[in-house]
Protein backbone atom coordinates (compact mmCIF):
# COMPACT_ATOMS: atom_id res chain seq x y z
CA UNK A 1 0.00 0.00 0.00
CA UNK A 2 1.33 3.45 -0.93
CA UNK A 3 1.10 6.71 0.96
CA UNK A 4 1.28 10.20 -0.56
CA UNK A 5 3.52 12.71 1.22
CA UNK A 6 3.84 16.43 0.64
CA UNK A 7 6.06 19.25 1.89
CA UNK A 8 3.96 22.05 0.40
CA UNK A 9 5.73 22.27 -2.96
CA UNK A 10 6.41 18.65 -3.84
CA UNK A 11 4.25 15.51 -3.56
CA UNK A 12 5.84 12.06 -3.44
CA UNK A 13 4.49 8.52 -3.15
CA UNK A 14 6.20 5.94 -0.93
CA UNK A 15 5.34 2.51 0.44
CA UNK A 16 3.56 2.72 3.79
CA UNK A 17 6.05 0.39 5.52
CA UNK A 18 8.95 2.50 4.21
CA UNK A 19 7.29 5.65 5.58
CA UNK A 20 6.67 4.08 8.99
CA UNK A 21 10.30 2.88 9.20
CA UNK A 22 11.64 6.37 8.41
CA UNK A 23 9.09 8.76 9.93
CA UNK A 24 11.79 10.92 11.56
CA UNK A 25 13.62 11.25 8.25
CA UNK A 26 10.48 12.41 6.40
CA UNK A 27 9.47 14.81 9.22
CA UNK A 28 12.96 16.31 9.23
CA UNK A 29 12.64 17.03 5.50
CA UNK A 30 9.15 18.52 5.98
CA UNK A 31 7.07 15.72 4.46
CA UNK A 32 3.73 14.80 6.00
CA UNK A 33 0.85 12.68 4.67
CA UNK A 34 -1.41 14.63 2.31
CA UNK A 35 -4.51 14.19 4.50
CA UNK A 36 -2.85 15.87 7.50
CA UNK A 37 -2.03 19.09 5.65
CA UNK A 38 -4.44 21.91 6.34
CA UNK A 39 -4.75 24.45 3.57
CA UNK A 40 -5.27 28.05 4.55
CA UNK A 41 -7.76 29.83 2.34
CA UNK A 42 -7.31 33.56 2.38
CA UNK A 43 -9.60 35.87 0.49
CA UNK A 44 -7.79 38.73 -1.20
CA UNK A 45 -9.36 42.14 -1.25
CA UNK A 46 -8.88 44.67 -4.02
CA UNK A 47 -6.88 46.86 -1.59
CA UNK A 48 -4.39 44.03 -0.95
CA UNK A 49 -3.97 43.47 -4.67
CA UNK A 50 -3.54 47.16 -5.50
CA UNK A 51 -0.87 47.54 -2.79
CA UNK A 52 1.27 44.84 -4.43
CA UNK A 53 1.22 46.34 -7.93
CA UNK A 54 4.57 47.78 -8.95
CA UNK A 55 4.64 50.48 -11.59
CA UNK A 56 7.17 49.70 -14.30
CA UNK A 57 9.36 52.40 -15.77
CA UNK A 58 8.82 53.07 -19.47
CA UNK A 59 11.55 51.71 -21.72
CA UNK A 60 14.08 54.23 -22.94
CA UNK A 61 13.76 54.90 -26.65
CA UNK A 62 16.91 54.44 -28.69
CA UNK A 63 17.95 56.89 -31.35
CA UNK A 64 18.08 54.79 -34.53
CA UNK A 65 20.15 57.32 -36.47
CA UNK A 66 22.98 57.35 -33.91
CA UNK A 67 23.19 53.56 -33.69
CA UNK A 68 23.42 53.25 -37.49
CA UNK A 69 26.26 55.81 -37.66
CA UNK A 70 28.33 53.93 -35.07
CA UNK A 71 28.37 50.78 -37.19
Amino acid sequence: MNIRLTNGKKTITRAKDQYEANIKHFKMRGFVPVGEVKKEIKKATSKDISDKIVQLKPKRKKNVKKTKKKN
